[in-house]
């Protein structure tokens, strides 16, 4: 079974972040989620988010992936963390699997794992002139290599079905995704009138 890690910062994104805990938990995907601080974690919109354990504790096991969710300041004090930019740049070295999204691709970036990539986020977090050698695209979810990062709160259950294909494979994601409800794509095009 894959393992990931979902380190969360105070002011994250709570959507994000629950989004991809409940959906890798749903393909039965080991999620383990690490305060960076012990205790809980107050979201961007005043959620409270109670992780499994502190960073520190995590940081003793191995994982297949790391998951970084957006929201501001959330991204901002996971790119201050030496911690955080320590395992990024083992995980790469290791060509284990990271992710971020919204905000927390400029994470990466301070990492040097963005480095050569195609990767999306939140629009400006990623400033072109501060990190030219990124190829920055508008797509929902990017994935080049071992490197998956997506736009926003929008963006983030087709993140996490992504994230889901690379680690348990398609006919896993499609499971999951059709537990959810989720119409087909040629069905999102119209409305049936009710009459």
């Amino acid at each position: 079974m894959a393992t990931v890690l979902v380190p969360l910062a105070q002011g994250c994104e709570e959507l994000e972040a629950v989004t991809v805990i409940d959906l890798l938990r749903r393909a039965k995907i080991e999620v383990v989620t690490a305060g960076l601080v012990p205790g809980p974690v107050k979201c961007a919109r005043g959620t409270t988010i109670v992780p499994d354990t502190a960073l520190d504790e995590a940081l003793t096991r191995d994982y297949d992936m790391v998951v970084l969710p957006g929201g501001e300041p959330g991204a901002t004090n996971l790119a201050g963390d030496a911690r955080i930019l320590k395992l990024l740049k083992t995980m790469a070295a290791r060509h284990k699997r990271t992710a971020a999204i919204c905000a927390a691709p400029k994470v990466l970036a301070a990492a040097g794992v963005l480095d050569g990539k195609r990767a999306t986020s939140f629009p400006g977090a990623l400033e072109p002139s501060k990190y030219p050698h990124i190829h920055l695209t508008q797509f929902s979810v990017v994935t080049d290599g071992a490197v998956t990062t997506s736009r926003g709160p929008g963006t983030a259950m087709d993140f996490a079905l992504e994230l889901i294909d690379l680690l348990a494979g398609r006919e896993k994601r499609a499971e999951v995704e059709t537990a959810l409800q989720r119409p087909a794509e040629h069905m999102l095009d119209r409305i049936p009138e009710w009459g």
